[in-house]
């Protein structure tokens, strides 16, 4: 019995239920990311670089059967083994782009968090002040 109330300690602390939200969002804000760079920065990159299209790039690494399209999507339909370096190139730019993202969120949070103004210092309590007093005019 201890240590299923040990496991349900473990599971309500702050941490695993903060650790617990930020997959939730991280999973939601990956769809975002995946869209933006599918969708906006992909096109633009290679309209730059000629026209390509980074998740059609591959290397045929077997046999392809006669008229199968000279495609990703047809060359792996016909089975053919294929390196698809194109598919690593987006992820790996969808991946820079979330980095960046997160990166200025933290940094922006550690600024709110500086900008803070301290908490003013406690009062002294009177009986304090007064023990104070009394061993000033002792000394005195």
């Amino acid at each position: 019995m201890s240590m299923m109330q040990d496991f349900k300690a473990f599971a309500v602390k702050g941490n695993v239920i903060d650790l617990a939200v930020a997959v939730i969002i991280g999973g939601a804000f990956g769809k975002i990311v995946d869209s933006l760079v599918n969708d906006v920065i992909m096109p633009v990159v290679g309209a730059i670089f000629g026209k390509l299209d980074f998740s059609n790039l591959f290397l045929v690494l077997g046999k392809v059967p006669e008229g199968t399209a000279q495609t990703l999507v047809a060359m792996k339909k016909a089975g053919v083994p294929v390196l698809a370096y194109g598919s690593f190139i987006t992820v790996a730019v969808n991946f820079m782009i979330l980095a960046f993202i997160i990166f200025m969120m933290v940094r922006m949070i550690s600024k709110l968090k500086h900008a803070e103004p301290p908490a003013p210092p406690a009062p002294t309590p009177e009986d304090i002040v007064l023990l104070r007093e009394i061993r000033d005019a002792l000394k005195k």
